[in-house]
């Protein structure tokens, strides 16, 4: 009998290293995230400088590079939108005509089997940033959780009858899942569903998102709304509401950093689980290998697999078209 474990003996050849490979990544576990301008010009397409790589999209350009996405493989989007004005109470992101309408409608009339997620948010569309309804004189960003409520729901109603395919409310609203399931199914949407961001903590790593969105609060901050970072037994909670007020999938937001809490909800509740990488996760990777620190494509895949492997069936990833171009991911 041997006297230790030759665990290299299965390590020894690609192929062997394929045969026992645990986790595994596929097309159909990526998510990409669009940003989509409400402007004239057809051919607006400016670069986002904390995000290289990623654009702000006029609606001509975006139907341009979801053909190229959907060409190389892309199963599913998640579109948000920029409005050409805001308001104190966001009504461009329940207008009919609003941005984000209009491209849900325009790639579901090119591309009916692409699944559209629709973010559910004010805060784009806010004139103070912040992500629902703030009381008039208050500088301190404390959202008037109830009112809002309203708002997410004519918001939610407005995107699925553009077409949205999913429904992913990431406002952290308490009771805004119960509010949007319950305006959906009124208005006869029963089929469609709710990917709430119901574990999205109050996270250093949204910088670069929002300059992209241009939704940072004009004043205070969101963690009145948001999950204070040290907390897992929060994300629990968190979890477990959303879960009863009827959502069907959900995001734990950001990823590399909380993959113990994606763990954590893996082993806690059955249900299918994503995680976002977020704007900062991606532009960390994007910097050290524009230097040459890092091998991009290693550093990529490694990432995207560490989050798989900790829990997380899908993931909302900028990297996700450029991992389906290179070949990294089918």
């Amino acid at each position: 009998m041997n006297s230790f474990h030759r665990g290299r003996r299965l390590r020894r050849t690609p192929v062997l290293r394929e045969m026992v490979r645990e986790t595994s990544l596929s097309a159909a576990d990526l998510i990409m995230p669009y940003f989509v301008v409400e402007t004239d010009d057809a051919s607006f397409r400016q670069p986002i400088a904390s995000m290289p790589g990623q654009f702000q999209l006029s609606l001509a350009e975006l139907e341009k590079d979801v053909a190229e996405a959907v060409a190389l493989g892309l199963r599913s989007v998640i579109l948000f939108g920029i409005p050409s004005a805001k308001d104190e109470v966001g009504s461009g992101a329940y207008a009919s005509e609003g941005i984000v309408q209009k491209a849900a409608r325009m790639i579901k009339k090119n591309w009916p089997d692409l699944v559209v997620v629709t973010d559910c948010c004010l805060c784009e569309y806010t004139s103070h940033g912040h992500c629902g309804i703030i009381a008039k004189g208050d500088e301190t960003g404390h959202v008037i959780n109830d009112a809002t409520l309203d708002l997410l729901a004519k918001t939610a109603v407005a995107q699925a009858q553009a077409g949205a395919d999913i429904i992913a409310p990431s406002d952290m609203m308490d009771g805004r899942v119960l509010a949007i399931r319950q305006a959906l199914d009124k208005a006869g949407f029963e089929e469609i569903p709710i990917m709430s961001y119901a574990v999205k903590y109050a996270s250093a790593y949204y910088g670069p998102f929002r300059d992209a969105a241009e939704s940072a609060p004009k004043f205070g901050d969101r963690r009145t709304y948001q999950m204070d970072p040290a907390n897992v037994q929060e994300a629990m909670r968190e979890m477990q509401a959303d879960i009863e007020e009827g959502a069907d999938i959900f995001i734990v937001k950001p990823a590399g950093p909380y993959q113990d809490v994606i763990r954590l909800m893996h082993d806690s509740f059955d249900v299918p689980l994503a995680a976002y990488q977020v704007s900062g996760e991606y532009s960390l990777i994007c910097a050290a290998a524009l230097n040459g620190w890092v091998d991009r494509k290693a550093v990529v895949l490694e990432s995207l697999m560490g989050i798989k492997r900790s829990g997380a069936k899908m993931i909302i990833t900028y990297f996700a078209v450029e991992a389906l171009r290179e070949g990294w991911v089918r």
